[in-house]
């Protein structure tokens, strides 16, 4: 099929041609006529296959031109990443209309959002708490809106911006069109989603949380930290790994293999999470995409952020525990039909993740030979009581009625209460006499 099939204007096509799309990926197959014809809609598929066009494209068409003043579309999703990335690609698809778009979002000051609001507008695109944040100045009079997007859905709901979403819905028209689109959707998003969709049509091009066939994904055994970076070390010698993100659990770790490779000078390398300014991580991202750096290194808060097509590798330092995270971790590579190559560092106290993301993602992830050139040091004990810690709380998971490994170690060693009291009870005995 090709995007003229699918009945898209001749502005939208010649849209379609400058940013080099050859032909309609399947959910905008599907997609795109059902939102033409008006109906509200639930997409499921996989990260990287172009859900964000396959909802931009048929509403952006329905507005034709700017009119009016007050914005007739808007669309919510949970990271100010994801608005500015989402604002773009409408700016993009929208370049030969005069239509009005505004990106809305958290840690700059709502000055500059304010003013685009009173010269006029047709879409938004904001994060719910900067919504009703510009709402509550009386600056968004959303009585015209007719169209309502909700990406990453399940994001949201797992953020918490459950609360958020209902207070939007009772400020909007009830008469709208709505639609949700995400790379997962558990069965508790669709009971709440229920409340915001009238007989949705359901689009699932692949099953729930598949990650795309262009990706080969692996795992390596690391045992511990210092592993990890010696590991890690070892792949970026190879010229392959021409463009990589590193998804690290924490910012304090993320600081250290940030410095880490620094010292190493193996490239460019920029460090993207939630204490950066606004400013800083926007331009980290934009260098990244320019190809002006090798080397990404992000906390989760750029898993569903960053759409770069020649993401050559993702490397996942530590498992993530969000196990729909890690399809979305792996979709920054592979995408538009590109290949890719994601690789897992996981430890022992790890393997249980793996398992519960082998059932999810219904695939077996290959494990790979520790290199010999790769430095395997010793377990530091403070890592080890951690991962330990880990097993205890893994095992509680499974069974409520575990103590912990601690709890029985101390029970084996113990005495019988009856036998001390014994022992002590015969010496008395002895001494009287």
């Amino acid at each position: 099929m090709t995007f003229e099939e699918l009945r898209l204007t001749r502005q939208f096509i010649n849209a379609i041609v400058d940013k080099g799309y050859n032909q309609p990926t399947e959910i905008q197959e599907k997609a795109i006529p059902s939102i033409l014809a008006g109906q509200d809609l639930i997409g499921i598929a996989q990260t990287g296959t172009g859900k964000t066009a396959a909802y931009l494209l048929p509403i952006l068409q329905i507005l034709k031109y700017a009119q009016g003043t007050e914005p007739r579309a808007l669309v919510l999703v949970p990271t100010k990443e994801l608005v500015v990335q989402v604002y773009k690609e409408a700016c993009q698809l929208a370049s030969y209309t005069d239509l009005r778009i505004v990106a809305m979002y958290g840690g700059i000051g709502p000055k500059t959002q304010i003013e685009s609001l009173r010269t006029g507008i047709d879409v938004i695109i904001a994060t719910p708490g900067r919504f009703l944040e510009i709402y509550a100045k009386r600056e968004i009079h959303p009585k015209k809106i007719k169209h309502v997007v909700l990406d990453e859905c399940d994001r949201m709901m797992d953020m918490g911006f459950w609360p958020q979403l209902r207070e939007i819905q009772e400020k909007i028209p009830q008469k709208k069109q709505q639609l949700l689109f995400s790379a997962t959707f558990p069965e508790k998003v669709e009971r709440i989603a229920a409340n915001f969709l009238l007989f949705p049509n359901r689009i699932e091009v692949t099953p729930q949380a598949t990650p795309a066939a262009t990706v080969l994904q692996f795992v390596y055994e690391t045992p511990n930290f210092n592993t990890r970076c010696s590991l890690l070390k070892d792949l970026l010698r190879d010229e392959s790994f021409s463009r990589v993100i590193v998804f690290v659990k924490t910012k304090e770790q993320a600081t250290k293999v940030f410095t880490f490779l620094d010292n190493l000078r193996v490239g460019d390398i920029r460090l993207l999470h939630s204490n950066k300014g606004q400013n800083a991580r926007i331009n980290a991202v934009d260098d990244f995409k320019e190809g002006n750096v090798r080397i990404l290194i992000s906390t989760d808060v750029s898993a569903r952020g960053i759409d770069v097509l020649e993401v050559s590798h993702v490397i996942n330092f530590n498992v993530p525990t969000h196990y729909e995270d890690y399809v979305h971790r792996i979709g920054r590579t592979g995408r538009a039909f590109k290949t890719g190559t994601a690789i897992t560092f996981a430890d022992f106290s790890e393997k249980y993740h793996i398992e519960k993301i082998q059932k999810l993602i219904k695939q077996t992830i290959p494990e790979l030979e520790m290199p010999e050139s790769v430095d395997v040091s010793e377990t530091p004990f403070l890592e080890k009581q951690e991962q330990l810690k880990e097993i205890d709380r893994q095992k509680k998971i499974e069974n409520p009625d575990f103590k912990g490994a601690f709890h029985e170690k101390k029970q084996r060693n113990q005495k019988p209460n009856f036998d001390k009291k014994s022992k002590s009870g015969s010496t008395h005995k002895k001494r009287k006499r």
